[in-house]
């Protein structure tokens, strides 16, 4: 049996906030909202504790955070959603990889549940020109800004929670302020995240290097270009068997030490088992592939059957009829 489902895609240019922000942010709102009372407003951080930590970690942000709290109505539940301080907990598998044998790119799949995926790339320029998929309206997670620097997250498979920002906003923190890996784990070094993530770095002279986030313990820097969904062993057996992230990893592993692959091969495996998942009814699908192609400064967007390229100086929207891309799963 085949179940075929629809995903939408749309790709928006926006130098500073402004309307096409707006409607990205009424169009998704009603079901953040639902999420992020989903445990009861009492269990989320009041506005001025947010407010107060995004400023302490990332003051840069703060011009850009008053203006979308403002477009976004000025409320102080919408004020509290968009500062990512210490959101509900929520999962993703995902699976990504440095590719740095002649030419530097990042590959990532992002495996999570089609009801909650805004399907929106967006290219943005405050502090710095930055493209990358969105997540809670404003934060991004995987991108690559115009210096040569890009990023992608993956869960860490950890239980823990405690109190720091929801990865997203981190990774579009990196991308606006960093302009190497040096620079962006000085980043990821300071700044506290509410649940356990890897993020993966690689910039445009081919340094890449892996960070082991958690709420409970010091960033681990790992000179690996690959991640899945574990840290340094597994600690939520579950997790991993319903995921597959051992296998994964191996097989991500030998692919990048593999003097046979190149990144166009290597892309291609992104889009079959076992990188590509079709676990959609545990929330585990893959919903889209991408490839950052960092030394020439373009991007490619990827299903089974259809793509999407964009690049910094080639840039196209997609606003009133975003892309459909069916997605087969046995």
């Amino acid at each position: 049996m085949i179940f075929r489902m629809h995903i939408s895609f749309s790709c928006i240019q926006e130098d500073r906030p402004g309307e096409k922000w707006k409607a990205l942010f009424n169009r998704t709102w009603p079901h953040y909202k639902a999420w992020f009372l989903s445990e009861g407003a009492g269990a989320r951080k009041g506005y001025l504790t947010s407010y107060t930590e995004l400023k302490r970690y990332m003051p840069e942000l703060v011009p850009y955070f008053d203006q979308l709290v403002t477009m976004a109505g000025g409320g102080d539940l919408e004020g509290r959603f968009l500062t990512m301080y210490c959101p509900p907990a929520y999962m993703s598998g995902c699976s990504q990889a440095a590719w740095t044998n002649g030419s530097n790119s990042l590959i990532r799949n992002y495996d999570y549940s089609f009801k909650m995926f805004e399907g929106t790339m967006m290219y943005t320029q405050w502090r710095q020109p930055v493209i990358g998929v969105t997540d809670c309206t404003w934060g991004l997670l995987d991108g690559m800004n115009a210096f040569g620097l890009a990023a992608s997250l993956t869960f860490g498979g950890r239980k823990i929670v405690g109190d720091g920002f929801g990865i997203p906003i981190i990774i579009r923190y990196v991308l606006e302020m960093a302009k190497t890996v040096e620079e962006g784990i000085a980043i990821l070094n300071r700044i506290p995240v509410h649940m356990a993530y890897n993020v993966t770095l690689v910039d445009d002279t081919g340094n890449y290097s892996t960070v082991y986030l958690s709420p409970d313990r010091k960033p681990v820097i790992v000179n690996t270009p690959v991640a899945t969904n574990h840290q340094m062993e597994i600690e939520w057996g579950d997790y991993a068997s319903l995921t597959g992230t051992i296998e994964r990893k191996k097989y991500l592993d030998d692919m990048i030490s593999s003097p046979f692959e190149t990144e166009a091969t290597l892309l291609n495996r992104f889009l079959h088992p076992p990188l590509y998942n079709t676990n959609f009814e545990k929330s585990f699908g893959t919903l889209y592939t991408i490839i950052y192609r960092i030394n020439a400064k373009n991007i490619e967007v990827l299903w089974p059957n259809k793509h999407i390229y964009q690049a910094f100086d080639e840039f196209t929207e997609y606003l009133i009829t975003p892309l459909e891309t069916d997605i087969f799963m046995p």
